[in-house]
């Protein structure tokens, strides 16, 4: 049993906050890069509306040059990340579903290798590695980047897919309960129609209880037309791209806010 002194104590250090100085720190530097990566994109939106709206291309420019700072601070707040990337997918090893297990480790190694790239490009943007080639390396840094989304993108529906069975199992031992109701035997196509509208209902449902896995597919699916446009396999415009990019920037720090808003694991 503590006594009362080191009761006081114990409580003084919580309301400080000093429980976890660590954690603190990365939450911080997360929020932090966040910002700035929401205003890089806000700032390419900003650019396409000048764009669209006839702005003269000294204004064009100057907005260009302002993205392109902001891009290379965002890669220099990068350095380091690879390494977190690296650690979280030794943590995620350790999962018991194999599913998970898989999807969270081959992402973390994907978003590894696509911080490493993108620190090869702000080296050779800042001269410190010079010669290298910016359009190879910026290629592969999205291909990586894509394919971790699209790892994601496949957890999320794994996801959907156990809590959307779940419910289905429970709804339907409560009407086996109640004695159940059937679809009409009579035609294929109502059928059809009817078993479509009872699973788009089971999974607006399943979304709406669960607002983490809800937030997570939405920043998941506006990350992935980023690495469309640039690897061009999906051509938008700067506007879109730039509205996706912010949409997904405000929806990260809305999760740093609201810690029961992040997926896990």
């Amino acid at each position: 049993m503590l006594g009362k002194t080191e009761r006081r104590r114990v409580a003084r250090t919580k309301g400080n906050g000093l429980e976890g100085p660590k954690e603190n720190g990365l939450e911080s530097q997360t929020r932090e890069k966040l910002i700035r990566k929401g205003r890089m994109y806000a700032c390419a939106l900003a650019g396409d509306t000048l764009r669209r709206n006839g702005a003269s291309a000294g204004v064009l420019a100057s907005v260009r040059q302002l993205e392109a700072h902001l891009s290379l601070s965002r890669k220099l707040l990068r350095l380091g990340s690879s390494a977190e990337a690296l650690e979280a997918a030794k943590r995620a090893i350790h999962l018991s579903d194999m599913v998970l297990r898989f999807c969270v480790t081959l992402s973390h190694l994907n978003r590894a290798m696509y911080f490493a790239c993108d620190n090869v490009l702000w080296a050779g943007k800042t001269g410190l590695v010079p010669g290298v080639d910016q359009e190879k390396w910026s290629q592969r840094s999205f291909r990586y980047y894509l394919f971790a989304l699209l790892v994601n993108l496949s957890r999320d529906a794994y996801e959907i897919r156990v809590l959307m069975e779940r419910e289905a199992g429970g709804k339907r031992a409560k009407a086996g309960e109640n004695g159940g109701r059937r679809l009409p035997p009579d035609n294929g196509l109502q059928q059809l129609g009817l078993r479509l509208q009872i699973q788009l209902r089971l999974l607006l449902r399943v979304l709406g209880n669960n607002p983490p896995l809800l937030l997570d597919l939405v920043k998941n699916a506006c990350d992935l037309f980023i690495p469309l446009d640039r690897l061009g396999l999906y051509k938008t415009n700067p506007g879109f791209v730039g509205l996706c990019g912010l949409t997904s920037s405000l929806l990260s720090i809305l999760a740093i806010l609201h810690p029961w808003l992040k997926l896990k694991p």
